[in-house]
């Protein structure tokens, strides 16, 4: 019922009155279940989202990570241009607490990178990589929902999502890069140059040491390796 009310709401705003009413419910019956009107929005927003993530957490992963990249961009967007009251509910200043289902579609993007990282393609840690794409796919997704009439080229999003991936991947095919001999390498700060072939080999590495394989490494030295690859892959 909330759901309906946020959908049909001209900014997806609703009272707590107008849902109690609609649902038949008393105030304290809502108050009991959710907490507040922070709390209820935020389950109308990852009830929404549920079936977003549903193909996500069950969906078979692409050979290339690169691939689910680019598909989780576009069903990003696809979402909060069929769902703009909940999305912009979603991305809201207001709600104190992230939605859950926010939350899980970070983690979900940060795995995907990782696999990537895995591959020797990723030019930053997993962590800083998920930052700087969610917040870019989320700032189109907005611009897309809430100002349609300036927003009008259906490519904008591709564009900014291939501008983005570029910043963040380490061009090439799928799977471990080659590794190249002194003479092949190019010249520092050239696309796949040493500048980021030190990056890229740093979150691979990175992100192996945090996978199941484990190490003959201890915690403590585990921790101080993870921390300077890190260093390394983010290092601007």
């Amino acid at each position: 019922m909330a759901a309906a009310l946020v959908a049909e709401s001209p900014n997806g705003d609703v009272s707590v009155r107008a849902v109690c009413e609609a649902a038949r419910v008393g105030a304290p019956a809502l108050y009991r279940n959710f907490g507040d009107k922070e709390g209820l929005l935020s389950a109308v927003v990852d009830h929404g989202f549920d079936t977003y993530l549903a193909t996500k957490r069950h969906g078979r992963p692409h050979a290339d990570p690169v691939e689910d990249l680019r598909d989780g961009w576009d069903s990003h967007v696809d979402f909060a241009l069929g769902n703009p009251n909940r999305y912009r509910l979603m991305n809201s200043p207001a709600m104190r607490t992230p939605p859950g289902a926010a939350l899980e579609s970070h983690r979900i993007l940060e795995r995907d990178l990782g696999r990537a990282a895995a591959q020797g393609r990723l030019r930053l840690t997993p962590g800083l990589a998920a930052q700087v794409v969610m917040s870019a796919n989320v700032g189109v997704a907005l611009m897309l929902v809430s100002r349609p009439s300036a927003f009008t080229d259906p490519g904008t999003s591709r564009r900014v999502r291939d501008a983005v991936h570029a910043a963040v991947l380490v061009p090439g095919v799928p799977g471990p890069r080659p590794t190249t001999s002194a003479e092949d390498t190019p010249a520092d700060g050239a696309d796949g140059g040493t500048g980021t072939q030190v990056a890229s080999a740093a979150g691979r590495l990175s992100a192996l040491l945090r996978g199941p394989g484990g190490s003959a490494l201890s915690t403590t030295e585990r921790a101080l390796l993870t921390e300077w690859l890190d260093r390394l892959s983010n290092a601007p």
